[in-house]
């Protein structure tokens, strides 16, 4: 249970979703049947899916590794600080983790292993480093998220339309900003700035998808769906900023990067495809309620 714990597994649905979104988004530009491709190709798209899910457990438990001694004292609940699972475990459990998710990525192309060689530093860093600086911090979470879904794009080997891999930075700094108030409160500039970036990545989607492939009545039910689960409980804590309230905007935010990843695959393939990766949704609701998201 502590392993588990540690793993944050209400999060790992939305690593999968991120893959899933890359695969349809790469599928459609290059022109091909993505029921096809899945049948065909399902083992690569399995080992994509659980090297992104393997590194991304990597990455929070090296961030309760990194953070061990000041949870002691904010969240002494937590499985290190608890001695529920020693430091040294942790360390030996996350490498583990880590090099799983670089091995299956290898194994699918070699542009997907480097990709995921990248993302482990990138995930590192931010661990062990960056996530003291006020910007730097959210940038570097972002761009972990934004190489993820790259990851996804590289299925076939070759990498176009990069520039997609953006929104998910922009939309990834805006939770994190979110919970820079976890503990003390107090973050309501944070917040209004959240909003905005929100906006901005809803936008982006739309654009996007209209401009490749003008597929907005499809897509409009999820990007409604996905503001609504985004701004409800963000405004909620606006309106009263307290650390709860926060918690449940930033668990709002990284749940909802499967509605998000929906989105894409609504835009990009078709909305029944979407609706099979918002099916992830509830499950990681439902792990949400038995293991901690932040």
């Amino acid at each position: 249970m502590g392993f588990a714990r540690l793993a944050r597994p209400a999060n790992l649905p939305t690593a999968a979703a991120d893959i899933l979104a890359g695969i349809a988004i790469i599928l459609y530009l290059k022109d091909i049947v993505v029921l096809n491709f899945m049948s065909g190709q399902s083992g690569n798209v399995l080992s994509l899916i659980f090297s992104s899910i393997a590194l991304y457990a990597g990455g929070v438990v090296f961030n309760d590794v990194f953070d061990a001694d000041l949870d002691a004292v904010e969240r002494p609940e937590r499985a290190i600080p608890s001695g529920l699972v020693p430091k040294k475990e942790a360390i030996y459990f996350g490498t583990i983790l880590m090099l799983i998710g670089i091995t299956l990525a290898f194994k699918t192309t070699v542009l997907s292993g480097l990709i995921s060689v990248a993302l482990t530093v990138a995930i590192l860093t931010y661990d062990g480093y960056f996530k003291q600086f006020g910007f730097a911090g959210p940038l570097n979470m972002g761009i972990c998220r934004g190489l993820n879904l790259l990851m996804g794009m590289s299925i076939l080997g070759n990498l176009t339309h990069w520039y997609i891999s953006l929104v998910p930075v922009v939309y990834i700094f805006a939770i994190t900003l979110i919970s820079r108030g976890e503990v003390h409160g107090d973050n309501k500039k944070h917040i209004v700035w959240a909003g905005i970036l929100y906006a901005i990545v809803i936008l982006s989607i739309t654009l996007i998808v209209m401009q490749q492939k003008d597929n907005l009545l499809e897509l409009l039910p999820f990007i409604l769906m996905f503001g609504f689960f985004i701004y409800s409980p963000l405004i909620k804590a606006y309106k009263i900023n307290s650390p709860k309230n926060i918690k449940k905007a930033v668990m709002g935010g990284v749940l909802s990067l499967i509605v998000m990843n929906a989105c894409w695959v609504a835009g990009f393939s078709n909305w029944y495809l979407a609706l099979a990766v918002l099916l992830l949704l509830p499950l990681s609701m439902l792990l949400s309620k038995l293991f901690a998201v932040t």
